[in-house]
């Protein structure tokens, strides 16, 4: 029996699992994948307060596994299928079954699909979801990102550093991202931007070769990013707790949801900034409270 269990291993996650094992409880994250999240796939990270010189996300969540671990709290790979509410929380994964007084849940979100002719077929052969894992195949060749989101034009500077040419393409006629970033993207010689389209199709033979936008101009590219939003994993909760329109889960400041004692924390949580450091907030609050419910019920 556990305290604690927490589902994910992203910021989220691992801050919870941080403050909850360093107050005391017996606590296990399960994650699926490598911990440190969707944050990894980012090329730098220069906004979170202390951290005062750029990082990859790789090099900034390397250290916080081993911070939770040393105040006791278990690791462990394994996917969860269901999670069930008794007496106590029952977490059924594809390998065993756990027994929680409490769960944390701190899926995040994935990427969405652009929904272009080709999209899925030529995933891994020329497009991608991650300019830090693939970009480095580009180097001097022409990409295109779709977006209009401060990932997009993150990705798309960081991939101008390595492409020949970055054409960054937003279905609308202005961008979503901060001023900022927009300012470097438009001093960025060998960005183009194309406003007011989108990728109809991707097409080439064994590896993308180009594509073919709404207006049915052809551009020919080697790769093709696609940023466009995430969508929420919440398929574990979706029939558990009180969802928004948009299927995130709906919580208190407590960061507790419609059911006693199942937290949410990070991206899954409605109103999420989508933010490192709020995330990492959010996992604090939500073991803080987990425990006040424990000791509550005890």
């Amino acid at each position: 029996m556990y305290d604690i269990i927490i589902i994910g291993a992203g910021p989220a996650g691992l801050s919870s699992g941080i403050y909850a094992s360093r107050l005391g409880a017996k606590t296990m994250i399960l994650e699926k994948l490598t911990p440190g999240g969707q944050i990894t796939l980012s090329s730098e990270i220069e906004n979170y307060p202390g951290i005062c010189e750029v990082k990859s996300g790789i090099e900034f969540m390397s250290c916080w596994p081993n911070q939770a671990k040393k105040f006791g709290c278990e690791i462990v790979s394994e996917e969860v299928i269901e999670i069930k509410k008794e007496k106590y929380f029952k977490i059924k994964t594809t390998k065993h079954e756990y027994s929680s007084k409490a769960v944390i849940i701190a899926t995040g979100s994935t990427p969405k699909k652009a929904g272009f002719d080709g999209e899925l077929e030529y995933t891994g052969r020329g497009v991608s979801y991650c300019a830090v894992c693939d970009g480095f195949f580009y180097k001097n060749k022409i990409v295109a990102v779709i977006g209009g989101g401060d990932t997009a034009l993150e990705e798309a500077l960081y991939l101008s550093k390595i492409a020949k040419k970055v054409y960054l393409i937003h279905r609308r006629d202005k961008f979503r991202a901060a001023p900022s970033t927009q300012k470097k993207v438009f001093n960025t010689p060998n960005i183009e931007i194309i406003f007011k389209e989108t990728v109809k199709k991707v097409f080439g033979k064994e590896f993308v070769e180009g594509i073919i936008l709404s207006s049915n101009k052809e551009l020919k590219v080697d790769g093709v990013f696609v940023f466009v939003g995430m969508k929420v994993n919440n398929e574990l909760v979706k029939n558990l707790v009180k969802l928004n329109e948009w299927g995130e889960v709906k919580v208190n400041l407590d960061m507790q949801t419609s059911l006693d004692g199942l937290f949410a924390a990070g991206d899954i949580r409605e109103n999420s900034v989508k933010q490192v450091v709020a995330a990492a907030g959010d996992g604090a609050v939500a073991a803080i409270n987990a425990i006040k419910y424990i000791e509550k019920g005890e």
